[in-house]
C-alpha cells in the first residue's frame, strides 16, 4: 500500500518550502525536489487552492507556505492533492459504503477505524517536525 505519486511529490514540494522559510521559484522547486516542471505547478495549483501555498507572480514571484510549517499537516497535503483519506476505495468521503450496502458490509467497520486512525496519525505530522 503507497500514497499516490502526486501525494508522494506535494510533500516534497511542501518540505522544500518549510525547509527554504522564503519564496521559491517553480523551477527551482521542480529541480530540488525531482519533480517535473508541469507535475509541480498542477500540485502548487492545488495546494494554492487549499491555501497551503500562496503564488506570486511577476520577476519576484514564485511560492512560500501560507501558513507556518508547524500549522500544516501531512494530512492537509493529501486532502490538497487526493482529497479525503480513507483506506479502501469502497469508502466515501464519511467513511460510509460508496456502493449502498452500509451496515451490511462485514469490512465497512474495520476499513473506516483504520482510516480514522491513518488520518489522526497524519494530523499529528507537521512540516516543522521535518526541517
Amino acid at each position: 500500500m503507497h500514497i499516490t505519486l502526486e501525494a508522494d511529490y506535494a510533500m516534497r514540494i511542501v518540505g522544500y518550502l518549510a525547509k527554504e522559510k522564503r519564496r521559491v521559484g517553480a523551477k527551482e522547486l521542480s529541480e530540488k525536489t525531482c519533480v517535473t516542471l508541469r507535475f509541480s505547478l498542477k500540485i502548487l495549483r492545488k495546494l494554492a487552492a487549499c491555501g497551503i501555498v500562496k503564488s506570486f507572480k511577476g520577476t519576484q514571484g514564485g511560492y512560500e507556505l501560507a501558513r507556518t510549517a508547524a500549522e500544516v499537516s501531512m494530512k492537509d497535503v493529501i486532502e490538497a492533492v487526493e482529497g479525503k483519506y480513507a483506506l479502501s476505495r469502497c469508502l466515501t468521503g464519511e467513511y460510509e459504503c460508496n456502493r449502498g450496502m452500509s451496515g451490511s458490509c462485514q469490512y465497512q467497520c474495520a476499513f473506516a477505524k483504520i482510516s480514522d486512525i491513518v488520518e489522526k496519525e497524519l494530523e499529528n505530522y507537521t512540516f516543522d517536525m521535518f526541517v
